[in-house]
């Protein structure tokens, strides 16, 4: 994997989605700053970490993936970082019910700081500006000042991410991971008046807590069911950052990224002689590949090469992003180019990006119906051919906003403005994110009586 690479070959590489920094002189004392810090991560918990994501390619394990659009410097706090950690684990424990398997649980946390853009400018008022490219990069404020790439963005997002990973490792080992805490949680989700089809789970969930407690099987007992491990994760867009905080394991000799365990290539940065792939696969850490509409079997084949030579397992993820509607189109090819490599991957399923809309009040959302559409149609296609779906990935925050329409609490294009606060990408709230954990759950368990069916 690493033979002849260095972490700063990608510098020789086409880049996009990547600022040009007016003050080179203070980059270059950014990265050599960066370069002197610990690393975020370490290089055995990214092996664990791909270890599960193995179980997850055959079926043993099922990948949950959420977090922010893109993180913030003004809205980071600690109790931001509880309510997202919960959602998850409230989401966690439901589909770990249906799937009857372990849930991988990964954060888009303590990283997502960048953002690539359609446009490299965007008119705001009338003005002009360079486009925002998150807090890492720029600044939201639509002025010339706050639009400047300036480096030491870059150590800020660095404090933030050490601070954060500080309290989610506390949050994952502590007790606030209790698995009867989480469902007191999920329970009070079940008793809003419009959730009788939730309630069943919800008390079967329940019955199989209670059995175990009848049997002496509780969190004092079994140290498993009051902690868990929690892994973070972030789209490696920013190379700069990347490259600072990459570090040699020194029980395997192997680069690894210290920015989060698990890494991402984005759909626009996934060009196979590109800078984003050059850095990403001479890296021991998992791998995510979003794959679009415009992912060609031919590339994926390539990129597959690239990524993972060695076709280990739990290496790379293959993160599908159509639309609804388009993944029949265009997931089966993908899966015959996987299969006519003899890849080992990880299907994962973002519902998101292909879903985002325009409403008639103005604002960029993603209606509920059309993310749950996509999801059905991820398992339908696997289904079909016979492969696994190993994961779901979704934006999401544990904060009330109102930015995706529909749901179980019904979000209006009218009630969007009420608490519109992403600064990119509209995200899926508390409610509609554990909502979606129990649809999928239902998926997971047809899944699971079909094969039992079929094994009988």
């Amino acid at each position: 994997m690493t033979k002849g690479w260095t972490k700063s070959d990608w510098r020789a590489k086409p880049r996009i989605q990547m600022p040009d920094y007016p003050d080179h002189e203070a980059l270059t004392a950014v990265e050599a700053q960066l370069a002197k810090y610990p690393p975020l991560v370490f290089a055995g918990e990214a092996r664990r970490l791909k270890k599960q994501l193995a179980a997850a390619a055959e079926g043993r394990a099922f990948l949950l993936q959420g977090g922010d659009c893109a993180e913030s410097f003004s809205e980071f706090s600690a109790d931001n970082i509880r309510d997202t950690f919960r959602v998850l684990l409230q989401m966690a424990v439901v589909l770990t019910y249906g799937a009857k398997v372990p849930v991988i649980k990964v954060g888009r946390m303590a990283g997502q700081f960048a953002k690539p853009r359609s446009a490299p400018t965007e008119v705001i008022g009338g003005v002009e500006y360079p486009s925002y490219r998150g807090d890492i990069i720029n600044g939201f404020d639509a002025t010339v000042e706050a639009r400047r790439p300036d480096p030491q963005r870059m150590l800020q997002a660095y404090t933030q991410a050490a601070a954060s990973l500080n309290l989610l490792r506390a949050f994952s080992t502590g007790g606030f991971a209790d698995i009867n805490r989480v469902h007191s949680w999920t329970l009070g989700f079940a008793e809003h008046d419009k959730a009788e089809r939730y309630r069943e789970l919800s008390n079967r969930i329940s019955d199989a807590l209670d059995f175990m407690a009848a049997a002496g099987v509780t969190a004092d007992t079994a140290n498993e069911l009051s902690r868990v491990d929690f892994y973070t994760s972030h789209e490696a867009l920013l190379l700069e950052y990347e490259e600072a905080l990459c570090r040699v394991d020194s029980i395997s000799g192997q680069p690894v990224a210290g920015s989060g365990h698990m890494i991402w290539i984005g759909d626009r940065t996934r060009q196979p002689d590109g800078a984003h792939v050059e850095f990403c696969r001479g890296v021991l850490n998992p791998i995510g590949l979003k794959c679009g509409p415009t992912t060609t079997a031919d590339d994926l084949k390539v990129l597959m090469a690239k990524l993972n030579p060695e076709n280990e397992p739990g290496r790379l993820t293959l993160i599908a992003r159509f639309g609804a509607g388009k993944v029949g189109e265009h997931l089966p090819r993908l899966v015959k180019a996987v299969r006519e490599e003899g890849a080992n991957v990880v299907w994962s399923c973002d519902p998101m990006h292909g879903n985002t809309i325009k409403s008639s009040s103005g604002y960029k959302t993603r209606p509920f119906d059309s993310v749950l559409r996509e999801v059905r149609e991820f398992f339908a296609i696997h289904k079909a051919e016979g492969t696994v779906p190993g994961g779901v990935h979704f934006e999401m925050t544990g904060k009330d906003v109102t930015e995706c329409t529909g749901g179980l609490r019904a979000v209006t294009d009218e009630d969007l403005s009420d608490r519109y606060h992403t600064a990119c990408d509209p995200r899926l709230n508390a409610s509609q994110s554990l909502e979606l954990a129990f649809l999928v759950a239902e998926e997971l368990t047809q899944l699971r009586d079909g094969a039992r069916r079929i094994a009988l």
